[in-house]
C-alpha cells in the first residue's frame, strides 16, 4: 500500500492513526535514506501512544525505552550495528516479543533479526521537497 505524505502534519496524522492500531509485541520497521523522516514518524507514533518523554534518535545507544504511554515504546536505531550479536547482547528478542511496541529505524540492515509479521514502512522522497511516499507492507 502506498501513502503520499505532503507535510509534517500528514506525518503526524499518519503516526497518530498507526499508533491507535498497535498492540503489545508489534514491531514497526522504518526503512529510508537519511532525512526521509524516520524519527519524525517515530515521534508521531509515540505521541499517539501517549508517550510524554522527548523522543530522540537512539543512534549511539541502539535502543531507547519510553514507559509513559499506554504501553512501552522501544525505539531502535540499528544504523551503526556492525554485528547482529550486538542486538543479542542487548536482549533485542526480549524487546521484539515483549509487552511493548518496537520501532526499528534502518531495519533493512538486520533482516534476519526482524520477526515475521512485522510492519515495514519504506519511506522515500517524493517529487516536492516536503513530499514523502510510504510504501507499507509486512515481513514474511
Amino acid at each position: 500500500m502506498l501513502i503520499k505524505i505532503n507535510s509534517e502534519e500528514d506525518t503526524t496524522r499518519y503516526g497518530l492513526s498507526l499508533a491507535s492500531q498497535l498492540s503489545p509485541g508489534e514491531v514497526v520497521c522504518l526503512v529510508g535514506d537519511l532525512g526521509t523522516g524516520k524519527t519524525a514518524l517515530t515521534k508521531a507514533i509515540a505521541e499517539g501512544l501517549g508517550v510524554t518523554e522527548h523522543i530522540v534518535s537512539p543512534t549511539f545507544n541502539i535502543v531507547k525505552e519510553y514507559h509513559s504511554g499506554r504501553m512501552p515504546l522501544y525505539h531502535f536505531d540499528v544504523y551503526r550495528v556492525s554485528d547482529p550479536d550486538e542486538l543479542f547482547e542487548i536482549g533485542a528478542e526480549e524487546y521484539f516479543y515483549g509487552e511493548g511496541v518496537c520501532i526499528v529505524e534502518w531495519a533493512d540492515l538486520i533482516p534476519d533479526m526482524i520477526p515475521s509479521g512485522s510492519r515495514v514502512i519504506e519511506i522515500s522522497y517524493g517529487e516536492a521537497p516536503q513530499e514523502r511516499i510510504y510504501d507499507i507492507g509486512w515481513t514474511e
